[in-house]
């Protein structure tokens, strides 16, 4: 597999893998972390390369610590259940509360050891934590690219050692057995993934510059909401889908852009999806049924697709052309014509919208919307 590849295969599992919960997040981070302290536990074995189970446990431990310690709720999976291992999580962090928290805990698990009386506890922490990043995340990640379950990450267990008087990182890492990976994904990570992280991300170095020159007056966490705000509101959006709501209203009838049925009622759709692109022009809202438009949520309609609705799109681009002129064509000129004329813009247009939604699903990885 060439390095290509592996990036894109990369950003499909970010893009397209389950995210019922943050199993993936936390896998995929933990890896990363990994990787980037160079940790001298990593070793080579022929195209594989193999890290203790028991330094990701760790990371998973201080990664979801913190998030079960607020006051405030964090929601981490989808529905009511809870997180597999969030009762004996928040066993050791009550316990915590009057041992130094969060950094009692860290100190405890990396230099003295967890107390006696509690390591039971911690250790019935650590094999939930284990079995679940082996029966969830591992087993189910890149199934976005393969039908075959563990078909990029895979578990190798040990015989379990006896049992030891102290307990801590040492055999977390002596006792969990490994994990591997192919090595082009291990090289990947090696460049990419500070990026794919965070760290060294522009909008954290941009944040980090503007602290230190604040004067440390400034919060990290503070500046990043405000780099990362958009001027596309919630606001906005009401306006412009009722906009387009009181134009459909006009016509009587109204047909579903996906399915070409007629509908007594519709959502309107944004064709890119929001969350991936934050468009709100008037040419990508489309009427379409409720359902219809549940199913495909964060999908991006493939060039067969929007091949087979053409005629309905350029129906609704048309009509609302008519009724919202200048606001439509400066919109579709910036973002699907660029220079080209206004003249003859419908095919011109369509070409574009496909062009798009190919690079989002073949390059980005986002997965397609077929009906």
């Amino acid at each position: 597999m060439n390095q290509r590849d592996v990036y894109t295969n990369i950003s499909k599992i970010i893009e397209r893998d389950s995210k019922s919960t943050t199993y993936k997040f936390a896998l995929l981070r933990g890896v990363i972390d990994i990787i980037q302290d160079n940790s001298p536990f990593i070793t080579v074995r022929d195209d594989r390369v193999f890290i203790p189970m028991g330094l990701l446990v760790e990371k998973w431990i201080l990664y979801y610590y913190p998030i079960f310690e607020s006051e405030e709720f964090i929601p981490q999976i989808h529905g009511s259940s809870n997180i597999a291992f969030s009762s004996q999580l928040t066993t050791i962090i009550d316990t915590y509360r009057m041992k130094g928290g969060f950094s009692g805990f860290y100190n405890d698990l990396k230099n003295r050891g967890i107390p006696e009386d509690l390591q039971q506890q911690f250790l019935a922490l650590a094999k939930k934590v284990a079995d679940t990043i082996k029966r969830m995340p591992m087993k189910y990640i890149g199934r976005s690219i393969s039908n075959d379950y563990y078909s990029i990450f895979r578990c190798h267990p040990i015989r379990p050692r006896n049992k030891r008087s102290e307990i801590g990182i040492r055999e977390l890492i002596n006792d969990f057995g490994e994990f591997s990976i192919p090595f082009e994904y291990y090289e990947a990570f090696k460049v990419l993934g500070s990026f794919i992280n965070g760290r060294d991300s522009i909008f954290v170095k941009w944040a980090e510059f503007s602290v230190n020159a604040s004067g440390n007056r400034l919060s990290v966490e503070r500046v990043m909401n405000e780099v990362l705000k958009s001027p596309v509101t919630e606001r906005a959006i009401r306006e412009s889908k009722r906009l387009y709501e009181n134009i459909l209203a006009s016509e009587g009838s109204v047909q579903c852009v996906w399915t070409g049925e007629q509908i007594p009622g519709f959502d309107v759709d944004h064709l890119i999806p929001f969350s991936v692109w934050r468009n709100n022009d008037l040419w990508n809202l489309l009427p379409a049924r409720a359902s219809i438009n549940n199913k495909k949520r964060d999908k991006i309609p493939g060039a067969k697709l929007i091949d087979a609705r053409k005629e309905l799109i350029l129906y609704y681009w048309d009509l609302v052309n008519q009724k919202e002129p200048i606001r439509f064509q400066k919109e579709l000129q910036f973002s699907l014509l660029g220079n080209h004329s206004f003249d003859n813009w419908h095919n011109t247009a369509i070409e574009q919208l496909k062009s798009s939604c190919n690079y989002l699903i073949n390059t980005r990885g986002f997965e397609e919307w077929t009906i």
